[in-house]
C-alpha cells in the first residue's frame, strides 16, 4: 500500500522501550517531503544522509512536538534548507518546554503530586536529558491549519487537529484512498500516552476521547502509524482504545474511595513500571486520567499537608 501510495517508511531506532518511530519519505513535484524526524543524536542523522543522498528536500512535516518526531526537525532542517510546517500550538511548545525555567517548574508540581524528592529529581534529570536530543530547534516557516491540504506522495491529504497525546497534534487523510497517516492519535498495539505535564490542556484525556470521535466519523480503511505497523479498520482500534481507558478509569475511581495523592494513584495504574522514563509517562497519564474523573465530577481534589488528595465523590 505504501508503494501505490508513494511514501517510503523510514523506521528509526529509539533508546526506549517504545524502540522506533515511523517517519515518512515523499518524492513530490519540486523535490521530497519528510514527514517527522526521529530523535537528533548521531544515528538518526547518519541515518537521513543515507535515506536522503542525492534527494532535494523542499518540506519537512512535524506533527507533534515530542522529541521523538521533533528532535531532529532543527538539524535536518540547517542540513536541508526545506521549509518546516507544523501547529502553532506545538510550535510553542517545543521551543518552550525543554527550557531549564520550564524544566524546573516540575520541581513544585511533583511535590504537590506527593512524589518523593528523590524519585521528583530523578524524573526532572530525565527531561533534562532531551535538551540534546531537540536541539538546534527549527525555524517553522508555515504554521499549519484545519483542513488545509498537503501533497504528500501521489496524492493530497487533509490535515486534520487531533489534539490530545499533544496540544496540537496532527494526522493527514486522503479520502480518496481511505487512508490515515494517524501520527501518534491512533496505535496498532499500544494506546498513545495522554499525560497531563502541569501545563496546556487541563484535560487532555477528554481532549483526547473527541478527538477519537472526530476520527470515527471518517470509518478510515487503511491507518498508518507512527509506531508499528499499518493496519485496516480504524474504527474498532478506536472502539478498543476507548475500551482501554474506561477499564483504566473505573479501576483508578475505585481506588479513591479514602483518597489517594497522584503518585499513590500511578502505583496502583502501573504497578509494573520500574524505569524513570517510563515512570515519568506513567505519572503523567496518572494524573490526566484523575483530571478527567475530577472536570466529570466524579472526584474532587483537596490539597492536603502540601499535596494534592483526590477523592471518589
Amino acid at each position: 500500500m505504501l508503494d501505490e501510495l508513494g511514501i517510503q517508511l523510514v523506521r528509526l531506532d529509539l533508546p526506549f522501550r517504545l524502540n522506533h518511530v515511523n517517519c515518512f519519505l515523499a518524492e513530490g513535484e519540486n523535490g521530497w517531503v519528510v514527514v517527522d524526524t526521529g530523535l537528533h543524536n548521531d544515528y538518526t542523522a547518519a541515518r537521513w544522509d543515507e535515506e536522503l543522498e542525492g534527494k532535494h528536500v523542499t518540506d519537512i512535516y512535524i506533527t507533534h512536538y515530542h522529541p521523538d518526531h521533533f528532535g531532529y526537525a532543527g538539524g535536518l532542517q540547517k542540513k536541508t534548507e526545506a521549509r518546516l510546517s507544523m501547529t502553532k500550538i506545538d510550535a510553542d511548545l517545543g521551543l518552550g518546554a525543554w527550557e531549564e525555567h520550564h524544566l524546573q517548574t516540575f520541581r513544585n508540581n511533583y511535590e504537590l503530586a506527593g512524589i518523593p524528592s528523590t524519585i521528583s529529581k530523578q524524573l526532572i534529570d530525565n527531561m533534562a536529558s532531551f535538551v540534546p536530543r531537540v536541539k538546534p530547534y527549527p525555524k517553522v516557516d508555515h504554521y499549519m491549519n484545519e483542513g488545509e491540504r498537503v501533497k504528500i506522495g501521489k496524492y493530497s491529504y487533509e490535515v486534520i487537529f487531533t489534539p490530545g497525546h499533544s496540544d496540537g497534534l496532527i494526522v493527514f487523510y486522503n479520502q480518496e484512498k481511505s487512508v490515515l497517516l494517524s501520527t501518534d492519535h491512533i496505535l496498532p498495539k499500544i494506546t498513545p500516552n495522554i499525560s497531563y505535564w502541569f501545563y496546556g490542556d487541563p484535560n487532555p484525556l477528554g481532549t483526547y476521547l473527541q478527538s477519537l470521535e472526530k476520527i470515527r466519523k471518517l470509518d478510515v480503511e487503511i491507518v498508518i502509524p507512527s509506531h508499528g505497523t499499518p493496519f485496516t479498520n480504524a474504527n474498532r482500534r478506536i472502539d478498543e482504545i476507548m475500551a482501554h481507558h474506561e477499564e483504566r478509569l473505573e479501576k483508578l475511581l475505585a481506588e479513591l474511595a479514602n483518597g489517594q495523592t497522584v503518585f499513590e494513584a500511578c502505583k496502583k495504574l502501573f504497578s509494573k513500571v520500574h524505569n524513570t522514563h517510563d515512570s515519568r509517562f506513567a505519572i503523567g497519564e496518572t494524573l490526566a486520567h484523575l483530571e478527567y474523573l475530577r472536570y466529570k465530577g466524579e472526584c474532587k481534589r483537596e490539597i492536603i499537608a502540601g499535596k494534592y488528595i483526590y477523592f471518589r465523590e
